[in-house]
C-alpha cells in the first residue's frame, strides 16, 4: 500500500515534461530543459503568432474530456493563413448516448467560425466521431469547407496527404463494434484523467496526461500506433507524396518512415497539441498544456521540427 500511495504522489507531482516518452526527436539535458523546446515564457510578454498553416484534430466537443478552455486559448494566441481541423472535431458517438453541451464548447464553434469570416480558410477534414459531416463533402458550413481529403503543399514544395487516418485503420473498418467497446473503456479512461488533472491543479502543478501515460505503459496501443504509422505512410507513398498529415490515434508526432515524413497533430483531450507550419515550410509540433490568459500560468511551448 505504502508504495502505491508513493507512485500515486510522483505522477501527481510528474512535470509535462515527464516521465511518459516525449515525442521522437527529443533529448533531455542534466538542467531538466527538453532540447528543441522554448522556455517558459511569461504570458505578459508572448504576443500571438502567425503561422502559415495550423493542423488541430480530435477536439471531441460534446464530451466532457474535451479540454476546451486551453484550446480556445491556443486559438486566441495563434492565427495561421490556413486552418485544417482533421477530424473528430465534434463527438457523434457520445452525443447520440447523451447531450452535453457546455457554453465553451459553442464559444470554440463560434472561434473557428469567426476565424474562416476573418480571412483564413478553414478546412474541414472529418473523422470516425464526426463521419456525418462526410456527406456534405464539397459545401461549406459559414466558410469552413467540408473535404474528404486535401493534398497540403507546403513553402518549401513539399506534398502532405491530409486525412484523418480512421479510413486506414483496420478496426475501424472491419470491427466497428470493437471500435465502440474500446470507445467506452477510453471514456473511462479521460474520466480519471480529468480527476487526476484537478488533483494536481489544486496542489499547483501544470497540467499533465495520465491516459497518455497509461498508453505508452500498454504494448497493444504502442504496437497498435506503429502499425498504423507504416499505413499511413504507405498510403502517402502511393499518393506520390512526400509525407502525410492525420489524426486519430491521439499521439502528436514527426518522424520520417522508410523516407516519407509522418505528422500527427494529437488532439484536444490528452496532449493539448496542434501542428505547425512556419513561413519557410517547417513543420513543428505545439504543446499547449497552459493557457497564458491565466495569471499564475506560464507557457511551454514543445517545438519539434521536421528533419
Amino acid at each position: 500500500m505504502a508504495d502505491m500511495l508513493n507512485r500515486v504522489t510522483n505522477l501527481l507531482r510528474a512535470r509535462p515534461d515527464g516521465p511518459f516518452p516525449q515525442p521522437s526527436g527529443a533529448s533531455f539535458h542534466p538542467s531538466g530543459q527538453v532540447a528543441g523546446f522554448s522556455p517558459e515564457i511569461p504570458p505578459a510578454t508572448h504576443p500571438s503568432r502567425h503561422y502559415r498553416t495550423l493542423w488541430i484534430s480530435d477536439i471531441h466537443l460534446g464530451t466532457a474530456g474535451c479540454q476546451a478552455r486551453y484550446l480556445l486559448d491556443f486559438l486566441k494566441h495563434n492565427e495561421s493563413d490556413t486552418l485544417y481541423l482533421v477530424g473528430d472535431i465534434i463527438d457523434g458517438w457520445q452525443l447520440r448516448r447523451g447531450w452535453y453541451w457546455p457554453r465553451s464548447h459553442n464559444d470554440v464553434v463560434q472561434k473557428l467560425l469567426r476565424k474562416a469570416r476573418k480571412g483564413a480558410r478553414v478546412i474541414y477534414v472529418p473523422g470516425n466521431h464526426d463521419s456525418m459531416a462526410r456527406q456534405f463533402m464539397g459545401l461549406a458550413f459559414g466558410d469552413i469547407e467540408v473535404a474528404d481529403e486535401v493534398i497540403h503543399v507546403t513553402a518549401d514544395g513539399r506534398r502532405f496527404l491530409v486525412t484523418h487516418g480512421d479510413l486506414f485503420d483496420g478496426v475501424m473498418q472491419h470491427a466497428r463494434w470493437l471500435a465502440y467497446l474500446g470507445d467506452s473503456g477510453y471514456t473511462l479512461i479521460l474520466a480519471l484523467n480529468r480527476w487526476f488533472n484537478g488533483l494536481r491543479t489544486r496542489m499547483g502543478y501544470p497540467y499533465w496526461s495520465l491516459s497518455q501515460y497509461i498508453k505508452h505503459k500498454v504494448k497493444n496501443a504502442v504496437s497498435f500506433i506503429t502499425a498504423f504509422e507504416k499505413v499511413m505512410t504507405d498510403e502517402a507513398r502511393r499518393r506520390d507524396c512526400d509525407g502525410v498529415i492525420c489524426g486519430h490515434i491521439h499521439k502528436a508526432e514527426i518522424r520520417t518512415l522508410d523516407g516519407l515524413v509522418y505528422c500527427n497533430d494529437g488532439d484536444w483531450v490528452e496532449s493539448l497539441t496542434a501542428l505547425a507550419e512556419t513561413a519557410d515550410g517547417t513543420l513543428e509540433i505545439i504543446h499547449w498544456t497552459h493557457c497564458l490568459d491565466e495569471s499564475s500560468a506560464s507557457r511551454k511551448a514543445t517545438v519539434l521540427e521536421t528533419p
